[in-house]
């Protein structure tokens, strides 16, 4: 950033510089992100950049915005320069070493919702568990939406399990901010480890790492260098979590209960392949995200 004096950098100037700047060094949509860095630096929204173009920053205003400039230069993504990313109606914290919810992710949330909301002639709470919590970004956006229900979430990561209870405390109301029950769990093996809890859940949802770990090494260095290995690297075929929860996840559905997995777009056949041995399954759907790609798969257990 040039040196000029503080009171010549007005927002719309500051904001022309910076979309340049990023462009100069291939920074995805310089715009927007200049938008979204600028806001957070002065805490306004977006729109108030505009309503104060002609503002001029002061010195320390200036002095954050190149901070948070330098940083997005070396690829660290703005959700996490920023703390938070936008999620199905919400925006959740995020940090280093916490997934950052993508929108092809919003496809199970709807999937979910429709199992949810599923008529039935007597109502009766269905109890939920998702896998792999993260941010809390699917469990907390179907508690929001459906406050019915009983729902609990497990991740391996203590520092996720963190994030994921602050966004459940931030984003439900009132005497919703405990509806979720968090724990720490390695996919189904840590129910076993809870003397006298013998849950069957009428829902299981996960986003699990399914990424080849071979292919690693292709992604974005915003993923790549930043986002949590252990939730990315899903084994040599990008499968081995999908192997770990389908081998146990029957013993813990109800007759009738539905499973709900992200997986690749080209994880179709893999997943065929998996669940072949488990006549426990009686119905699989696969189920396109909004670029036509195949996101979702829907298990049923059989009623028997």
């Amino acid at each position: 950033m040039p040196e000029n004096k503080s009171n010549d950098w007005t927002i719309i100037k500051i904001l022309s510089w910076t979309e340049s700047y990023f462009k100069d060094h291939s920074i995805d949509s310089p715009r927007l992100t200049a938008q979204m860095l600028l806001a957070h630096c002065l805490g306004i929204k977006q729109i108030d950049l505009y309503l104060q173009h002609d503002r001029p920053l002061q010195k320390n205003e200036l002095s954050r915005f190149k901070a948070l400039i330098k940083r997005r230069i070396q690829n660290e993504p703005v959700a996490y320069i920023i703390g938070e990313k936008g999620f199905f109606e919400s925006d959740f914290e995020v940090e280093k070493g916490v997934l950052i919810p993508r929108p092809d992710t919003e496809t199970i949330v709807e999937q979910a919702l429709k199992v949810l909301n599923a008529r039935q002639k007597d109502f009766k709470p269905k109890t939920v568990l998702e896998l792999g919590a993260g941010s809390g970004a699917i469990v907390v956006s179907l508690a929001k939406k459906n406050p019915d229900h009983v729902y609990y979430a497990s991740d391996i990561s203590f520092a996720a399990l963190a994030i994921a209870k602050k966004n459940a405390q931030k984003l439900l109301p009132g005497m919703m901010k405990d509806k979720i029950s968090f724990f720490v769990g390695d996919w189904l093996s840590s129910l076993k480890k809870f003397p006298g809890f013998d849950p069957r859940f009428d829902l299981v949802i996960s986003n699990p790492p399914y990424i080849p770990t071979g292919d690693i090494q292709n992604l974005q260095p915003e993923i790549r260098r930043f986002e949590p290995m252990l939730a990315l690297d899903g084994g040599r075929d990008g499968l081995d979590s999908f192997r770990s929860i389908l081998k146990d996840v029957h013993h813990y559905l109800v007759p009738g209960g539905t499973i709900l997995l992200e997986m690749g777009f080209d994880q179709k056949k893999g997943v065929q392949n998996i669940l072949k041995p488990y006549p426990e399954y009686q119905s699989i759907e696969f189920i396109r995200d909004l670029a036509g790609h195949n996101r979702v798969i829907l298990i049923k257990k059989s009623i028997d």
